[in-house]
């Protein structure tokens, strides 16, 4: 499905799980239960609504500092995620990829992972992303040390670098910058969720945390995208007078 008014690449930070289930006196991974199973719904929705790129931050490197039992329910639910949802996402035509240091992951929670990105590889449709593992900054620090040793190598002159080579060098290589960027659970930072990605995306945030976040708050949230003016530092004025001009060229 086409749709001019929808962003290209959506991205969303999964917030809320564990508060959502300390309200009603359940573990916190009941939490974590209930948002895997959202994942679902907004993929298919965001794929009816005209998203191509889709990213979800499933699982942060400060995450896995949380209390061990926590964190082997979190690869638990991964794994499950990966091996249930495998026919679901190929029937659709998704593309699955990670984002993050997958390697640190428990082997049985790579192989999972890693047979859903081989299964749907031939998707055509939506690619959806997962950032597991992932640290906005670690990865950037990686593309830096990848360029460095390149120079060193003598392969690559330091005043021959520039931003578009440094996000070549990382982790979500191949996908464009974030148009809108979706945080759940009522909280209001990034939570070292691709910074550089982000620098011009339009954020949205919502006090539903995420088990209660379905497919309608997804559309209300590209609606309200919809209705924005993205500027990238320009004024209104010279907005408007290239959007004039780009319809006159499309002619």
């Amino acid at each position: 499905m086409t749709n001019p008014s929808a962003p290209s690449h959506v991205a969303i930070i999964l917030d809320g799980n564990g508060r959502w289930a300390k309200a009603r006196g359940l573990a916190r991974v009941v939490g974590h239960e209930f948002g895997a199973d959202r994942v679902r719904e907004v993929v298919r929705a965001a794929g009816r609504a005209g998203v191509k790129f889709l990213t979800v931050y499933a699982l942060s490197m400060d995450n896995k500092k949380r209390p061990a039992d926590e964190v082997a329910a979190l690869y638990r639910l991964l794994q499950r995620f990966a091996e249930t949802e495998r026919n679901e996402l190929v029937g659709q035509g998704v593309k699955v990829e990670v984002v993050g240091d997958i390697e640190s992951l428990p082997p049985a929670c790579q192989q999972a992972i890693n047979g859903l990105c081989e299964a749907t590889a031939a998707g055509q449709g939506m690619l959806f992303r997962l950032a597991v593992a992932y640290s906005a900054r670690e990865d950037v620090g990686r593309a830096v040390q990848k360029l460095a040793r390149q120079v060193e190598a003598g392969a690559l002159p330091v005043g021959a670098i520039t931003p578009e080579m440094l996000r070549e060098a990382m982790w979500t290589a191949g996908a464009p910058d974030i148009d809108l960027l979706i945080r759940t659970g009522g909280e209001h930072r990034l939570s070292d969720f691709m910074l550089l990605e982000a620098s011009y995306a339009e954020l949205y945030f919502t006090d539903v945390a995420w088990p209660d976040f379905s497919a309608d708050h997804l559309l209300a949230a590209l609606a309200d995208y919809a209705r924005r003016e993205r500027r990238f530092g320009l004024t209104s004025a010279q907005v408007q007078a290239g959007g004039v001009l780009r319809q006159a060229l499309a002619r």
